[in-house]
């Protein structure tokens, strides 16, 4: 299995997208590996620290979305993102994330994502804003049903500017270094790199949470979460993507 480090591997071969993640919220709660292992894709198991696998509820501004060689798509390429993820390791040792849901309010985005990648992106009207103390965000999935609504998200959290966070477990849960996504029934894997996050402890202060539910994650939320943390922000660089052997996903 690879080592956790802070730093990022360079990326071999061309920048197939680029992103800024900023104001982000990482909110996190220990769960048992085998909740897990059924949601994760072939070829793919929980990673997992001190026994405990982790469900991660994050939170941030996605900002000038590019692909490829192309400038920022002006509009639509940014906007406040909720997604729910869990870690997952395959038999080469790479440590990754894998995606339940993202919540975009960009449609076009959306779209993209699922199109040029397979990510289970949700059309959701989303938003954060600045508190005295820290950070705002809410989202709702949009049904296209004006009486049915989808799953929400309301949280809200401190930070404490002043502290920074360097350790074992954070670098576990931030310093991950590509995601894992199950496409037409085989795993790919997409690396990206950028530099060291700068993270600050927090706190939770408010949460109303659906949606890890709706990922298939019931009760997680129900208690305390276990690490909170926050970073201004990095810009993220991706890579192109390659499939685990079939032999892996068996």
């Amino acid at each position: 299995m690879q080592p956790i480090s802070p730093s990022a591997p360079p990326l071999r071969g061309p920048v197939v997208a680029a992103q800024d993640w900023e104001q982000v919220a990482f909110v996190h709660w220990r769960v048992s590996p085998a909740a897990v292992a059924p949601l994760l894709p072939p070829g793919v198991e929980p990673d997992v620290m001190d026994g405990s696998s982790w469900v991660g509820l994050i939170a941030f501004r996605l900002g000038d979305a590019r692909i490829g060689r192309l400038p920022p798509m002006s509009g639509w390429g940014s906007f406040t993102e909720v997604n729910v993820r869990l870690y997952g390791v395959d038999a080469h040792g790479r440590r990754g994330v894998v995606f339940r849901s993202l919540e975009a309010s960009s449609l076009p985005a959306v779209l993209a994502a699922r199109a040029l990648f397979g990510l289970p992106y949700m059309w959701a009207r989303t938003a954060q804003h600045p508190t005295p103390d820290g950070w705002d965000y809410a989202s709702r999935r949009v049904t296209g049903s004006p009486v049915r609504h989808g799953p929400g998200f309301q949280m809200s959290i401190a930070v404490e500017a002043a502290r920074t966070v360097d350790d074992e477990l954070s670098h576990f849960l931030t310093a991950r270094w590509g995601l894992f996504q199950e496409r037409v029934g085989r795993t790919q894997w997409l690396p990206n790199e950028h530099e060291p996050w700068v993270l600050h402890p927090a706190r939770l202060i408010a949460l109303r949470d659906e949606l890890c539910a709706a990922a298939g994650l019931p009760g997680v939320v129900d208690a305390p979460p276990d690490s909170v943390l926050f970073s201004p922000g990095v810009t993220s660089r991706f890579g192109r993507g390659t499939w685990l052997p079939a032999r892996a996903q068996a």
